[in-house]
């Protein structure tokens, strides 16, 4: 089995690795209108991401983490406000920042940069946006862009990491809309996009079917519906 993707409405994703190591991403599950009944209680969870600190993305890192005693990666100033708040303290262990890195069991998690805010639920600054590189033993290499605008730093991280798949917001508004996503799919070169923050809330109107006829050639659009699973 290689690595799986479930995509759970607005932002938040899970990843299963080969090892069997299982990785949420932004968890917003309760209070998500597009995360599936069916996913708002995890039978596990073995390591959470989060990309900053709007309460959409932050979601139920909290309660995840106190359920299942697993890692939260996060940048500095994020990863200590989730401290602070309820996530247990693990010193330095599991704050990185922009080009760093950390492994956890058979993941990587190198943090990426993102053009956003980034404020916690109660208003205090924490950082700023980010992406994650998502690199597991034996599986596909993931790009998560996080809440973002095109970037000319996209390409670097193509360059760089060499992602199998690159997870890019469309919904406009907030983020990029599908003719910025595409340029973006572009200019990191994955084979592959998923595209994601759209879809849960009228405000965030962009769509897979504008998207993809404008994705350069070689490159797919896969857009699995809230709760469905796919190898990638």
């Amino acid at each position: 089995m290689g690595t799986t993707f479930t995509w759970l409405g607005h932002s938040a994703l899970r990843l299963d690795t080969p090892a069997g190591t299982r990785v949420y991403v932004d968890p917003f599950l309760s209070g998500n209108p597009a995360c599936p009944a069916s996913e708002l209680e995890p039978e596990r969870c073995d390591l959470i991401a989060v990309t900053h600190g709007h309460g959409d993305h932050v979601g139920d890192a909290v309660a995840l983490h106190q359920r299942f005693g697993c890692p939260v990666v996060a940048q500095v100033e994020l990863r200590r406000w989730l401290g602070e708040n309820g996530v247990a303290d693990t010193g330095m262990e599991h704050m990185i920042n922009k080009g760093g890195s950390v492994t956890v069991a058979d993941v990587t998690l190198t943090l990426t940069h993102a053009n956003h805010s980034s404020t916690a639920p109660d208003g205090r600054n924490v950082g700023e946006s980010c992406g994650f590189v998502i690199r597991a033993a034996g599986g596909k290499t993931v790009y998560v862009a996080g809440d973002t605008s095109m970037s000319a730093d996209m390409a670097l991280i193509g360059r760089l990491y060499k992602p199998d798949v690159a997870v890019l917001p469309i919904g406009d508004h907030f983020t990029m809309g599908p003719e910025e996503a595409a340029i973006a799919a572009e200019l990191v070169g994955a084979p592959l996009v998923i595209p994601c923050h759209w879809g849960a809330f009228p405000i965030t109107t962009g769509t897979p079917e504008a998207l993809e006829p404008l994705l350069p050639d070689g490159i797919s659009l896969l857009a699995p519906a809230p709760g469905e699973t796919v190898e990638l």
